[in-house]
């Protein structure tokens, strides 16, 4: 005799919907755009926990500064690529209905005859009124926003961000502070580098530089050196030349304690060429240490690359290849001044700590650990 069929077998089961995402409070949202010497960049975020949960995105290379260095003009060409893609950020921050921003222009048109026109181009265009920052706010940003990746081991950290127009590097002193407290003394160097008021343990900040020489403006200054390998040797040893005025340069610093964090494009690609990555993951790379000799062994293998052998590797490719040199250079500047087993590789840079700055302004951050 057969089973006796259960009643209701063969229905179509009825499906069981999850609810959808809620979008998130237009009054909870945060925006920051760093229009830089080759890049555009945006974030829209809202606050969590001690952090924040990013939104939307947006970043394209735009190459701003294109012919600066020759001319002192921001070319038309130029000002109209950036134009085009600050529309779509301005169709982001639209849709997203965000009111809180802060919109910064940093090195390219800090130097630029013209940067005051092109200002008000945007304006008209797009809507958007972009902030000329100057380097010491632009050092505190890449500072904050690297919070997150210092030790509580570090007694001395020196955080240095290798931009297109311009590198700036911070030396902050944190043996006084209490090791658990050292990352969220950092955060709270959004308020200015020197503030003195404060009820809760202070990170010193030693000594800051902003050294108007970047990934774009190093090549452009050494464009005419055919020899790879001499134009490389070149530019770093200009580019440490321009550190003696910074008060750490002729210390010699103990490896104990000591920690670099680097925030740029240089810096993560040189993490993504070590790792041998065969496609670029931020989760691998960001906060990656490395130490000098693995990065100068990295930095050696691009020169024995040549120009082609870095445009073919996909870890560079076209557009990065004519800037990792410049970098590079920059980068083992850094190295040999002050060698290092703790560098920290951050992928973050201005965007974060713009928003770091508005939510810690506006109290919107858990007071917890990173």
């Amino acid at each position: 005799m057969a089973p006796k069929r259960p009643e209701g077998a063969g229905a179509f089961p009825k499906p069981v919907e999850s609810p959808a995402p809620r979008p998130p409070d237009p009054a909870q949202l945060y925006a920051a755009l760093d229009l830089g010497t080759n890049s555009c960049r945006m974030l829209i975020a809202q606050p969590k926990g001690s952090q924040f949960h990013v939104v939307d995105s947006f970043s394209k290379s735009v190459q701003l500064g294109q012919g600066l260095e020759r001319t002192g003009h921001l070319s038309r060409a130029s000002m109209a690529r950036t134009v085009q893609a600050l529309r779509i950020c301005q169709q982001k921050l639209k849709r997203h209905n965000v009111n809180r921003m802060r919109l910064i222009a940093t090195e390219a048109c800090r130097r630029a005859r013209n940067a005051g026109e092109f200002i008000h181009t945007v304006r008209r265009e797009t809507g958007l009124q972009l902030d000329i920052i100057q380097p010491e706010e632009e050092a505190r940003l890449a500072v904050i926003s690297c919070a997150p990746l210092v030790s509580t081991k570090t007694e001395q950290l020196l955080v240095v961000d290798i931009g297109g127009g311009s590198t700036e590097l911070v030396w902050i002193d944190l043996s006084r502070v209490p090791q658990r407290d050292r990352p969220r003394a950092i955060m709270r160097l959004h308020t200015g580098f020197h503030t003195t008021d404060s009820p809760f343990p202070m990170a010193k900040v030693v000594d800051w530089i902003s050294v108007p020489l970047g990934v774009a403006t190093l090549r452009d200054q050494f464009r005419d050196v055919e020899d790879d390998a001499a134009r490389f040797a070149l530019m770093s040893w200009f580019f440490e030349e321009n550190l003696a005025e910074f008060a750490p340069y002729k210390d010699e610093q103990a490896r104990a304690g000591f920690q670099i964090v680097g925030t740029s494009g240089t810096v993560t690609t040189v993490a993504a060429s070590h790792l041998g990555l065969k496609r670029y993951d931020r989760t691998k790379v960001d906060g990656l240490r490395m130490t000098s000799d693995q990065i100068d062994r990295v930095i050696q293998t691009y020169l024995r690359m040549g120009p082609g052998g870095r445009r073919r590797d996909p870890r560079i490719g076209q557009d990065r290849q004519a800037l990792i040199m410049s970098g590079a250079a920059i980068l083992q500047a850094m190295m040999r001044v002050w060698p290092t087993d703790r560098l920290s590789v951050a992928d973050r840079g201005l965007r974060e700590g713009l928003l770091y700055a508005q939510m810690s302004a506006d109290g919107v951050l858990e007071d917890g650990p990173f």
